[in-house]
């Protein structure tokens, strides 16, 4: 049976695993570790994805792209978008047809231009490369996690990356239910636990609550903040750094990108130590205009500066908790993932808000997301090739167990009425699928035609929504204002997909929509497009690194010749390493011809 992959694509790292010899299997990168961190660097003539990439943030800043989960779905004109322009150092435009950001770097010898799917296909592009070099065979389908307040646009272009990274993506789901698929699998029970999942990420945030009875797994409601998370946390410290820097030397570096990157890396460095210490040293040499930085900051310092940040989880947990009727009490277990999970005043809140309670810390917090991932990757996987394996069966082969997930929507959907009022059709954490109707009347009359306006959100005014889309319905039915009534039908499957119909109740007269986000997904042309950059790219880097090879074996090869050379074969030696320096675009068989050459005056 072909593997399936589970990702979790997260602002900081990503991490792949696969059900592979009866259990799931977090597969490492090129570089011995589960983790790969989600940084493209254009360096040159070169695309670096991973940890070389992130080793270029601090010398090539301008041509290196991280925070991208903070790009993709987003308009350029987001609020959060221009907000996290003003602290990357790479450029972001906007696209003038679509508002859509696009990231512009020099690559190749030019100026190239990338929307936040592209960078984000080269990263799952690497996980798929390396989870098919583990298990031995070409994978194909994947599911990818988000968090669980993505909206639409966020879930579609997401998809959107994963076919231009030439995988099949089976299903998007919310990364605290796939962590608490981990969860539940090793902690089996036949009686039902209510379990609240703390997701506290590098860039998002995530409060999911479910009820878990064996293997159904049944989401109650979600909430969270899509710009909270470790990143924040990172940049308290670091105005607390800008600001002492500032008042001991006079100079600001708030608008130094050199310095910042710099800084930035001591920082993180810093906020991971302060979970296991009360208190760590940060000294930076030359951190600007050769002034040096020497800082000690506390636990205590920490947690004053980011207690706004913090307490604004439990906003998202109140309203968790209110949504799926539930008190404290009611809540079995309290399960932490993420690596911000770890610090150690978050913990202490968790459990003082909850009287007490002990917190669940036996899971991977960093890894149970892809762990839950990569197991329903395996069941989905087998249910959709029933060839392969007979649906919601256990296989005495693999060891899969049938699951039941039951997940909620994230957001209310609903379309445009009179006054720019929202008219909700599916309410926020209804199970999916749903499928849900309302009827509207005419609002004047002998009126033609009804335009129908979705949004997505739970905010009284459409304004303050998310467009998703909008149709328009010819009304064949003539009267007054109110006498034409006409139904709106709204599906929202498994896969995140919204259909949208409406039809005119007295006649024989519908509409009908396959809802994405409006002038933000990407159209099936254009994907192709992409993909076939992709693999361009692909092929670019290719040669590159055969010609690096090439250049590196003829180098090592007039070494090894130099050591028993005359005279006569040293000149041609030293000018065929000359012509190396000289020759930085010489191809395959320019390097073939030196090589023939060096060869040749040793016969």
């Amino acid at each position: 049976m072909s593997k399936a992959i589970g990702i979790d694509l997260g602002l900081n790292y990503v991490r792949v695993g696969v059900w592979n010899n009866k259990k799931v299997e977090i597969i490492p990168n090129e570089m011995g570790t589960n983790k790969t961190p989600c940084v493209v660097s254009f360096d040159g003539n070169e695309c670096l994805i991973g940890q070389k990439a992130k080793e270029k943030i601090r010398t090539n800043f301008k041509n290196t792209v991280y925070d991208v989960k903070r790009l993709i779905g987003r308009r350029f004109t987001d609020k959060i978008v221009q907000e996290n322009m003003k602290r990357w150092p790479f450029k972001v435009e906007k696209d003038d047809k679509t508002d859509r950001p696009l990231i512009v770097v020099d690559y190749l010898g030019q100026k190239k231009k990338f929307l936040p799917e592209e960078i984000s296909a080269m990263i799952l592009g690497k996980m798929k490369k390396i989870a098919e070099d583990y298990v031995g065979s070409e994978v194909k389908n994947a599911i990818i996690t988000v968090p669980a307040y993505f909206n639409d646009s966020q879930r579609q272009s997401t998809r959107d990356a994963g076919r231009i990274a030439g995988l099949n993506v089976m299903r998007i789901i919310n990364e605290p239910t796939a962590a608490a698929i981990a969860y539940g699998l090793d902690n089996r029970s036949s009686e039902e636990r209510i379990v609240l999942v703390f997701d506290l990420g590098g860039g998002t945030f995530d409060v999911s609550i479910l009820s878990i009875n064996e293997d159904t797994f049944e989401v109650k409601s979600s909430s969270g903040n899509t710009h909270l998370g470790g990143e924040d946390f990172d940049n308290q410290i670091m105005e607390l750094c800008i600001q002492k820097f500032k008042e001991e030397t006079g100079t600001d570096i708030t608008g130094n990108q050199k310095a910042l990157r710099k800084l930035k890396f001591y920082c993180e460095a810093a906020k991971r130590n302060l979970s296991s210490a009360v208190e760590t040293h940060i000294e930076i040499d030359n951190l600007a205009e050769e002034e040096d930085l020497d800082i000690t900051i506390t636990r205590v310092d920490f947690e004053e500066h980011c207690n706004e940040l913090f307490e604004r989880c439990f906003d998202s947990i109140k309203q968790a908790m209110e949504e799926a009727s539930l008190s404290k009490k009611d809540i079995d277990d309290i399960v932490l993932v993420g690596g911000s999970s770890r610090i150690p005043k978050i913990q202490e809140m968790i459990k003082n808000y909850f009287n007490g309670k002990e917190l669940c810390k036996n899971i991977n917090a960093d890894e149970a997301v892809a762990y839950g991932a990569a197991y329903q990757a395996a069941v989905v996987n087998g249910n959709e090739n029933p060839k392969e394996k007979k649906e919601n069966e256990k296989n005495e082969d693999d060891g899969l167990e049938k699951l039941v997930l039951v997940d909620v929507t994230p957001l209310s959907l609903g379309i445009e009425t009179q006054g720019g009022v929202m008219s909700v059709v599916i309410k926020k954490n209804s199970p999916i699928p749903a499928k849900k109707h309302k009827t509207y009347k005419t609002t004047c009359d002998d009126q033609e035609e009804a335009k129908v306006s979705v949004f997505q959100g739970e905010r009284k005014l459409v304004a303050d929504n998310f467009k998703i889309g909008e149709f328009t319905i010819k009304i064949k039915g003539r009267g007054k204002a109110g006498s034409i009534k006409f139904q709106v039908i709204f599906e929202f499957d498994v896969n995140s997909v919204l259909n949208v119909t409406a039809k005119e109740i007295k006649e024989n007269n519908e509409e009908n929509l396959v809802v994405t986000a409006e002038k933000m997904q990407l159209n099936d042309e254009e994907i192709e497009q992409k993909i076939q950059e992709a693999k361009q790219y692909d092929e670019e880097d290719r040669k590159r690194l055969e010609i690096t090879k090439a250049r590196i074996e003829l180098q090592n090869l007039c070494f090894d010749k130099k050591k028993i050379a005359n005279e006569r074969q040293n000149k041609i030696i030293d000018e065929i390493i000359q012509w190396i320096k000289d020759n930085r675009e010489a191809t395959i068989s320019d390097f073939e011809h030196q090589k023939k050459k060096l060869l040749d005056c040793f016969k």
